[in-house]
């Protein structure tokens, strides 16, 4: 093989559309059949995905209520969002839910990265163990912390009951039902962070750590200054996933409390739900929907930047 006809290590960097252009300025034969096997998942999301927000976008202009044709309203459901004394109550909710879930889920996950990390008998059925509830449908889990948060004959208020702790109104109490349903949702979802923190924490070579040791830094020295450090693109995976699933959260808040009571455990997407599947002002909606979407964007962005930017 002439390695001198290698291209330079840095073109890998050089991003694909950029490579694909120089190729066809400078006449070289192209494999279309790569792209060819693509097409499979990327016309279904351009149609599910990029469509929908186009279309979306266009509803949100609207006042469609799915019978009859839509009119145009221009601003007026953005204007009437300012306005509903609702919305200011469902994004203050998903904020304290999404304030609460996606910190607590990303701390439990990693300490059960590191305790599956080290090497123990009975480390591979821990693991098991610990992601099990993610392959649970959501459905499932909801139901089952119901159950266990009942105020009479939960699980849980059994338990602390043998404590001391008076029973606890965790779905039916305005202050406890957001609080409840976080913790159906780490129970659920800290498997999934502690899988993508346990890859991070398995790149991580030996030596680095053995040679912090010998320079006489104590684990907690290790782990701030060796570990943390290299595990940043893991956490920033995890902490941007938590925090897009925190802010659409729908499924557990349905099952749960519906929303109740008296809406202090509502969400963005579950007003949404409400107000286009049974209200039918899918022109509403959609304009609230188009304003999470924007939210998440930007907050996404605003956190990828952070953890690019920040040295440890």
């Amino acid at each position: 093989m002439d390695v001198a006809a290698r291209p330079p290590l840095s073109g890998s960097r050089t991003p694909a559309l950029a490579r694909l252009r120089r190729a066809t300025w400078k006449g070289e034969r192209i494999e279309w059949s790569g792209y060819v096997f693509l097409l499979p998942f990327f016309v279904p999301f351009l149609v599910l995905t990029v469509g929908a927000i186009i279309f979306g976008t266009f509803v949100s202009f609207t006042d469609w209520g799915i019978v009859g044709d839509p009119n145009w309203v221009g601003l007026d459901n953005y204007v009437k969002a300012l306005s509903d004394p609702w919305v200011p109550k469902i994004w203050g909710n998903t904020l304290k839910y999404g304030l609460f879930v996606a910190p607590t889920t990303t701390l439990v996950a990693l300490g059960f990265a590191l305790y599956v990390n080290q090497r123990w008998p009975g480390r591979t059925l821990a693991r098991t163990v610990f992601y099990a509830p993610n392959v649970v449908s959501v459905t499932v889990i909801g139901l089952v912390w119901v159950w266990m948060l009942d105020t009479q004959f939960g699980l849980v208020n059994q338990y602390l009951g043998v404590f001391g702790v008076p029973n606890i109104p965790w779905l039916t109490n305005p202050s406890w039902a957001l609080f409840g349903v976080g913790i159906a949702s780490i129970w659920w979802d800290a498997g999934f962070a502690m899988v993508v923190l346990l890859a991070g924490l398995q790149d991580i070579p030996q030596e680095l750590r053995e040679a912090a040791a010998i320079d006489g830094a104590n684990r907690l020295g290790v782990f701030w200054y060796v570990v943390l450090p290299l595990l940043r693109p893991a956490l920033s995976l995890v902490i941007t996933l938590q925090v897009i699933n925190t802010l659409r959260v729908f499924s557990q808040i349905y099952i749960m409390t519906n929303g109740g009571p008296a809406g202090a455990s509502a969400s963005v997407i579950q007003y949404v739900y409400e107000i286009g599947f049974s209200k039918y002002q899918l022109g509403y909606a959609a304009s609230l929907s188009l304003m999470l979407f924007a939210t998440i964007l930007v907050v996404t962005f605003v956190e990828l930047r952070v953890f690019r930017e920040r040295s440890w």
